[in-house]
Order: C-alpha cells, then sequence, then structure tokens
C-alpha cells in the first residue's frame, strides 16, 4: 500500500492489541485451539477446493467434497492407525513412558559418572548422587500424581479439538460470504482501502500458516533423516513430533530435544553416543531451520523486524504462557496489517475529504423534501 511507514503511536496501538488479545484468547484456550487448527487445516485444503472450482464445481459442492475428503482422509488413518497398535502387545505401549524416563535417567546417570571421572571436584561434591536422588524423586512424582492427570486434560481436550474440521467446512465454504458482509458495514469512502485491507490480513495468514507447514515437512524429513542414520526407532514419527513441537518458540525446541533424547536412550541404554549423536542431530537441524529454512518460508510470510519479533515472543509468553508463545506471531502478522492499515486510512487526507463530503451529500438528499 503506498504511503508513509506507520509511526510510534500505531505500532503501540498494534501491541497493545496483540498483548490484549493474547489475555482474552488465554482465557478461551479451548475455543482458540479448535479455531487455530481450524484455519490451519482452511489453508492446507483451499487449493484443492481452487482446483475444483476452476473444474467448474460450485463453491458449495468443492467445499462439500474436500471436506468430505479430508474426513475419509482422517478415518482411513484412525483405522491404520487402530490396526498397527492392535499388532503390538497391549503390554508393551504400557511400558514405554517407564522405558523412557529409565533410559533417560540412565543416560543423565552415565553422563555424571563421565564428568566425575575428569573432574574429581565433581565427585567430592556429591553431584551424580545429589541428581539421582532428585531424579528419582521426580520420576515417582511423576508416574503417580503428574501423569494421570495429563492423561485426563488430553482426553478432556477430544471434544474441543472434533470442532476444528467442523470449523474448517464452514471456513471453506461462507468465507467469501464473512468478507462481503464485512464489506457492506464499510463507507463507500474507504471500500477500497478496506477491500485492500481484507486481502492483506487474509494472505498474511495464509503465507504464515502455509510456511509453518513447509517448515514442518522440511524439519521432519531432515530429523528424521539423521534419527535414521544414527539408528534410532521411528525416526519419521519422532522427526514429525519434534518437528510440531517447534511451533512452540524456545519450549517446543526443548521438550522436542528431550523427546529425542529419551527414546535415544531407551533404544540404546548402556551407548551414551546414541543419546549424544540425537543431541547432535537435533541442533544441527535446528541450526538448518534457523538460518536455512525458517528465512525461505516464514521469513518470506511476515514481514516483522527480528528484534520486534524476539520481543514479542518474550512478552506473549510471560501475558499468556505456553499458549502465547504459539499465538503471538500470526496474531501480531495479523494484528500488524490491520493497524497500519487503519493508520494509513485515517491519517489520509483525501479519503476524510471524501467521507465528509458524500456525509454531506447525504444529508442534503434527506432533507431536500423538507426545505
Amino acid at each position: 500500500m503506498s504511503g508513509r511507514r506507520p509511526g510510534p503511536v500505531v505500532w503501540s496501538a498494534i501491541v497493545l492489541a496483540t498483548c490484549l488479545l493474547l489475555f482474552l484468547l488465554q482465557h478461551m484456550l479451548w475455543l482458540t485451539v479448535p479455531f487455530l487448527l481450524g484455519i490451519i487445516l482452511y489453508y492446507v485444503l483451499l487449493p484443492p477446493m481452487h482446483r475444483l472450482l476452476r473444474m467448474g464445481f460450485s463453491h458449495n459442492s468443492a467445499a462439500l467434497l474436500v471436506g468430505s475428503g479430508f474426513v475419509l482422509c482422517m478415518l482411513l488413518f484412525g483405522l491404520a492407525l487402530m490396526a498397527w497398535l492392535s499388532m503390538s502387545p497391549s503390554s508393551t505401549w504400557q511400558g514405554l513412558p517407564e522405558r523412557y524416563i529409565e533410559g533417560g535417567t540412565s543416560f543423565v546417570r552415565n553422563t555424571l559418572l563421565s564428568l566425575e571421572d575428569k573432574f574429581p571436584v565433581l565427585h567430592q561434591a556429591g553431584l551424580s548422587d545429589t541428581i539421582n536422588a532428585r531424579f528419582s524423586a521426580y520420576t515417582h512424582d511423576f508416574f503417580t500424581e503428574h501423569l494421570p492427570g495429563l492423561l485426563v486434560g488430553a482426553v478432556a481436550w477430544i471434544p474441543s479439538l472434533l470442532l476444528a474440521p467442523f470449523l474448517t467446512f464452514f471456513f471453506l465454504r461462507d468465507g467469501g460470504r464473512f468478507k462481503r458482509f464485512l464489506a457492506r458495514a464499510v463507507p463507500n469512502a474507504f471500500f477500497e482501502k478496506t477491500l485492500f485491507l481484507l486481502h492483506e490480513v487474509d494472505q498474511t495468514a495464509r503465507r504464515y500458516f502455509q510456511g509453518m507447514l513447509k517448515l514442518t515437512v522440511l524439519d521432519t524429513a531432515v530429523l528424521a533423516f539423521g534419527l535414521w542414520v544414527i539408528g534410532v526407532s521411528s525416526p519419521v514419527l519422532l522427526g514429525l513430533i519434534a518437528a510440531m513441537l517447534a511451533w512452540i518458540p524456545f519450549v517446543g525446541s526443548i521438550l522436542g530435544c528431550i523427546m529425542v533424547v529419551l527414546v535415544a536412550s531407551a533404544d540404546a541404554p548402556g551407548d551414551t553416543m546414541i543419546a549424544y549423536s540425537a543431541i547432535v542431530v537435533f541442533i544441527a537441524a535446528r541450526l538448518l531451520d534457523d538460518f536455512v529454512f525458517m528465512p525461505l518460508t516464514l521469513g518470506r510470510s511476515l514481514r516483522i523486524h527480528p528484534l520486534v519479533t524476539v520481543l514479542m515472543i518474550f512478552i506473549g509468553g510471560s501475558v499468556a504462557g505456553v499458549a502465547g508463545l504459539m499465538l503471538v506471531l500470526p496474531l501480531l502478522g495479523v494484528v500488524m496489517v490491520i493497524g497500519e492499515t487503519l493508520g494509513r486510512l485515517i491519517t489520509n487526507p483525501r479519503l476524510r475529504a471524501r467521507h465528509r463530503h458524500a456525509l454531506a451529500l447525504r444529508q442534503r438528499q434527506a432533507s431536500a423534501d423538507l426545505e
């Protein structure tokens, strides 16, 4: 859009509006999370829907076909997953958490013993005994107190998550109607600029979420290849989970690295080099992600200065916790487009003059037969 760049007043309003929305969304996570998933699915399914529209299908028919195809794919995936799980003994799956925790504890214990051998002062301080005692206490508390609550919380989220495909279908079917509904409420003098605003908001969200999906695919491929090379089990599944956890800035990368190390330690309890190799693979994947993949995907989707990005990530985490870390960047991108466009609309003297002239004409027409 032509015009000068927004000043500090507009940017202050953008930051304040973003923080306020994060605070409100934190108290509506039961709706925010499926709404966010619905938007992601909407931008994933939008290209095949456009292809059907170009083939001559009506808007409703294209939305119904794409939505039905997605639900069918999810059902087939669920059936395949259930068949795969049924082929393994139930005792194997029940013992996986304890197996991974024991593998991680063994890795930490062996690492501390190696450090004590190289640095006798650590052995004199009783470092390994202290940390092992704390690990044992935490593991016992996790399985007896935290794990049941986490499982119950995950089950409680299932009805809310089932709302995402429902929202996606109506986004596909009625998205254009909603945009036209918003546009009808705009004064004629600002109509063209408002259409541009709606288009920019849509393009910003589309670039961000499609960039996130491309980044997830690239991260999954790199992590899966690296874990497969060093011999870690289920490399594709681990790579996919770690790549999806990376959607949460900072915290997600740490959780993904811990998960990879736990699995590698459980696969080779007596060989710490496998876990060290997994850490090297994860760090290499994150470096590729930060310096190669992210500039090619997300770097082109949100035109935000890196300093503003880092500051808003910390602000989002302090305002809304983990949900704020996940939502702050897409929310900032949308609010930034709206704030910049509204700032240019309000400060444009030509548009304000057109609006005043239109109001004067309507006033004159309404009172012409009363004089």
